[in-house]
């Protein structure tokens, strides 16, 4: 009967590509455990990290920069400790030289760029990245609207920055 060897290569194949009958690694190597995330930011964090942004982004409503974040969320991490994807973590953007974030490979273009993020320069990129750095890796088309970049960067603003106690 020919079908059991077919079932058993079967089985075989899918537990190679899935992972699965690993064995769990031995004590002596226990993996260490997710960090808990980080405490969610309150009300009065918020308003005091975007009151420290220029205006007009000190005017970014933070709840509408978060729903604008999805679209980043694709390529992007924004929390301490967070991995590179697609496109670099952005904790710690601002004040971060541009082309610097560890271990994210970056266009020759954005290394070259030197420059420090601020809300004036991130306004700049994410309206149109390639006008900025044509050899840029990023794909991103950029946000038009005015209002929809001051949101977004007083979300990013709190959410890659290390907040002040409450």
């Amino acid at each position: 009967m020919r079908i059991a060897p077919a079932l058993f290569a079967l089985t075989a194949a899918a537990m190679l590509v899935c992972g699965c009958g690993q064995g769990s690694a031995p004590a002596d190597q226990a993996q260490e455990p997710a960090p808990p995330p980080p405490p969610m930011p309150t009300p009065a964090q918020i308003k005091a990290e975007i009151a420290t942004l220029p205006a007009p982004y000190n005017q970014g409503d933070y709840e509408a920069g978060k729903i604008r974040f999805t679209q980043c969320a694709a390529c992007h991490t924004a929390t301490q400790g967070g991995p590179n994807m697609t496109g670099p973590n952005l904790y710690g953007l601002f004040g971060r030289r541009s082309g610097t974030a560890p271990g994210f490979n970056y266009s020759d273009g954005l290394i070259a760029l030197h420059q420090t993020w601020d809300a004036a320069k991130i306004d700049k990129w994410i309206t149109d990245p390639r006008a900025v750095v044509p050899d840029t890796h990023m794909t991103f088309p950029g946000l038009k609207d005015p209002k929809d970049r001051a949101d977004l960067i007083a979300y990013l603003k709190v959410e890659t920055s290390p907040l002040a106690p409450s």
